[in-house]
């Protein structure tokens, strides 16, 4: 059944990607944005069915007050939050600030939209695995937190950090080789090497999962 969105996101690599993916499985996507502010204001003019609402830093304090007004505005619309694997707080915070559901954003495709679905229907959308997680941490806080990001960038050697941000940036095998003077058979080889070591399927999937961690904003630092 289809569902009338938003894709709302800092990313915009990331937000037209998902919309072009939803737009293929049937769905209409009112728009794909990544506004800096002047998000709820977006989602509350153009009145969707459902507005996926991508954050980085769930645990940040206000980053879900566009949430609130969207909630206090126009309460019909129901807002799923795409991020990282969340801490405790963090999941707390997107449902106190009347949030739908809350998704992984390196879910497959069917995930989110079964979440979309669901919060359309006035449910609670979200993975049993983050709710359990997110119990675990309470019940046994770690003595650190988890920083995936760094752990993620402490797998890559320099070339393939180089890589993973040129890959971010939507360049393809030939574009790669062209920038860093390497064959392309070489740049397809880090590639695969990349994506490999992340755990991903896909360059949008590393992608995203860069973004998301904060491994990018590190990685364009480490890089060469």
């Amino acid at each position: 059944m289809s569902v009338r969105l938003m894709v709302v996101d800092d990313h915009r690599l990331l937000a037209e990607a998902l919309a072009s993916a939803l737009k293929l499985r049937g769905h209409r996507v009112l728009a794909a944005a990544a506004p800096s502010g002047g998000a709820a204001e977006l989602v509350i003019s153009r009145a969707p069915e459902v507005c996926l609402l991508g954050t980085a830093t769930p645990a940040e304090p206000g980053v879900f007050d566009p949430v609130v007004r969207i909630k206090r505005e126009k309460p019909q619309i129901a807002v799923v939050v795409l991020g990282p694997v969340p801490s405790p707080r963090g999941i707390a915070s997107a449902f106190a600030a009347g949030a739908s559901g809350y998704v992984r954003h390196d879910e497959r495709i069917e995930g989110v939209e079964r979440a979309m679905v669901k919060a359309r229907a006035g449910e609670a959308a979200v993975a049993p695995q983050l709710l359990t997680q997110s119990f675990a941490e309470l019940l046994n806080p770690a003595a650190e937190p988890d920083d995936e990001g760094a752990r993620l960038l402490q797998m890559l050697t320099p070339r393939e950090v180089e890589v993973l941000v040129r890959v971010a940036e939507g360049e393809d095998t030939r574009l790669i080789a062209a920038g860093m003077g390497i064959a392309p058979s070489t740049a397809r080889t880090h590639v695969q090497r990349v994506l490999m070591k992340l755990g991903v399927g896909s360059r949008l999937e590393a992608a995203a999962l860069a973004a998301r961690t904060g491994l990018l904003d590190r990685a364009g630092n480490r890089a060469p």
